[in-house]
């Protein structure tokens, strides 16, 4: 990985006109935005259809893409929606924040609109889709149908037939289902039409991809439904232990996370084929994929199902290098970044050397003055990523205001210099930038100088995460020109040739003499 610099901002955190970020014109807006300040990557974050809580790490389905992420004016462009059809619909009446209620009852209404008047049937491209993602395109789509008819129950509290996959039901189903499958099918082609068009785009303008992806599904899945053999499950398909974390100081029971954790034997003696085409797929839809929870293959937290919190688990080894070496072996060597923040062990930091794979760096973790953090800039190697913050994290400008006398005096020192509120985002960000990191990636709102408001996720609460968005308009010429600066002096994307400043300097000398002589003719 070259040295560079990035923006995380999720595509959801878009402006765009129909109530939430989508793969429109404003998406490619950003990626202009992205290249005139001189960064080299794209940080997202998961893009799967999200379920209940709206987290993108609880989804419907590994594979899948999220519905809501198609552009509605494109539609209008393909003549399957109208504008007024459009228009006419309440997605919520704050453009700097996220309604998923009404989102999700409008629009639904409108993309099955839309695939009613697509005659999507007759398209060859869709055809051939289907054909080459049945893998995992069949299952999610009868999932999502069946869901549906079971209004919208989770799949272990459906019918006994459909819930264990026997024969009968499966082919009651998928023929009594036939539109709605093929509705769902139809969105993952839009939504994949869409995608690849836009990371073409960004590609084009030297811009690469970060995907994320978790390390778990959600139980609520098509894959945990369809593929019960790879977790560890019971004769009725239900868990026998779930994920989480131990008890620590931040929680005293621990958490709960309840995903289905994987039966890593199974995995190895198949040559890790699910992981293998798990993987595929994200090469399709990222250039670089960063890896949620990667401690977990090495070690993983058990917590028996049923337990109310997470104080009755136990630790148990993950598949380590085995699985890493086979995903080389198949795929080739590929660019992954490796999520290792929270308890680290030995076996841990052996496993993420062993791999390669550059690591996490969280400057909001660093400045603790009695305690060595590893998160401090003197102390990185160049094969590692550096963050201000992460999705996770509160907002640069607000995690300041929480900072105690002792560690706002830390950082003071650390950075030499003693500044307020309205400087503390650039000065951290350049801590950032300068360092030998190889990649630094700045969340958006913190070159913003944004509060908590725009704080994307808060851990373990519910009904306030995942709503932010980006006001249009709100990254202007000069903050661009700024990052731009900051990048360049960081040595974070290539430095201009002086003779092309000189010119520049001299194009824009010539251009005001320009101006003068044409105001005097004016005023004679």
């Amino acid at each position: 990985m070259k040295r560079a610099g990035g923006i995380l901002l999720p595509i959801t955190s878009l402006p765009s006109k129909y109530g939430i970020g989508a793969f429109s014109k404003e998406a490619y807006e950003f990626v202009d935005k992205l290249a005139e300040a001189g960064q080299s990557y794209w940080q997202i974050l998961p893009l799967g259809p999200t379920s209940y809580g709206d987290s993108p790490y609880q989804s419907f389905s590994t594979f899948a893409g999220n519905p809501y992420f198609i552009d509605l004016e494109e539609l209008i462009e393909e003549g399957v929606l109208t504008k007024e059809e459009c228009d006419a619909c309440d997605f919520g009446d704050d453009p700097q924040s996220l309604d998923y209620g009404k989102i999700y009852k409008e629009r639904f209404k409108l993309l099955y609109k839309a695939y009613e008047r697509s005659k999507i049937y007759e398209v060859p491209e869709f055809q051939k889709f289907i054909q080459e993602n049945a893998f995992w395109l069949d299952d999610y789509a009868l999932f999502m149908a069946v869901k549906e008819r079971f209004d919208g129950a989770a799949w272990n509290e459906w019918a006994e037939d459909i819930r264990l996959r026997w024969g009968f039901a499966l082919d009651y189903y998928r023929e009594n289902c036939y539109f709605e499958i093929e509705f769902y099918k139809y969105l993952q082609f839009k939504f994949l039409q869409q995608w690849t068009k836009l990371k073409e785009y960004a590609n084009n303008k030297g811009i690469k991809i970060i995907g994320d992806i978790p390390i778990y599904v959600a139980f609520d899945s098509a894959d945990a439904w369809a593929n019960p053999q790879l977790f560890q499950f019971n004769s009725d398909n239900l868990p026998v232990a779930v994920a989480g974390c131990p008890p620590d100081a931040f929680s005293a029971t621990g958490q709960l996370w309840g995903n289905p954790l994987y039966r890593w034997d199974y995995h190895k003696n198949t040559d890790y084929e699910w992981w293998t085409r798990r993987m595929e797929h994200c090469y399709k839809l990222y250039d670089v994929v960063r890896i949620d929870h990667f401690r977990g293959f090495d070690e993983y937290y058990s917590i028996p199902f049923g337990d109310e919190t997470a104080m009755g688990g136990h630790w148990e080894k993950g598949p380590g290098m085995d699985l890493f070496r086979t995903l080389e072996r198949k795929l080739g060597k590929r660019e992954v970044i490796a999520e290792d923040l929270g308890l680290m062990t030995p076996s841990v930091e052996k496993l993420v050397a062993d791999s390669g794979y550059p690591n996490m760096k969280v400057l909001e973790f660093a400045f603790e003055p009695d305690e060595d953090t590893g998160y401090l800039p003197h102390s990185y190697d160049r094969n590692c990523v550096v963050y201000t913050g992460t999705h996770d994290n509160d907002t640069l400008l607000s995690w300041f205001g929480t900072l105690t006398e002792e560690q706002k005096e830390f950082l003071f020192e650390y950075i030499d210099k003693e500044v307020g509120e309205e400087e503390i985002n650039w000065e951290i960000i350049k801590l950032a930038m300068m360092s030998s990191a190889n990649l630094c990636v700045i969340p958006l709102q913190d070159y913003l100088g944004l509060g908590n408001e725009a704080r994307i996720n808060k851990p373990s609460t519910l009904g306030c995460n995942w709503k932010w968005r980006l006001k249009e308009g709100q990254v202007t010429d000069e903050l661009l020109k700024e990052i731009k600066k900051l990048t360049i002096r960081s040595f974070r994307t290539e430095r201009p040739r002086k003779e092309v400043v000189e010119e520049t300097e001299s194009e824009a000398e010539n251009t005001a003499e320009t101006e003068m002589e044409e105001e005097k003719k004016v005023e004679v």
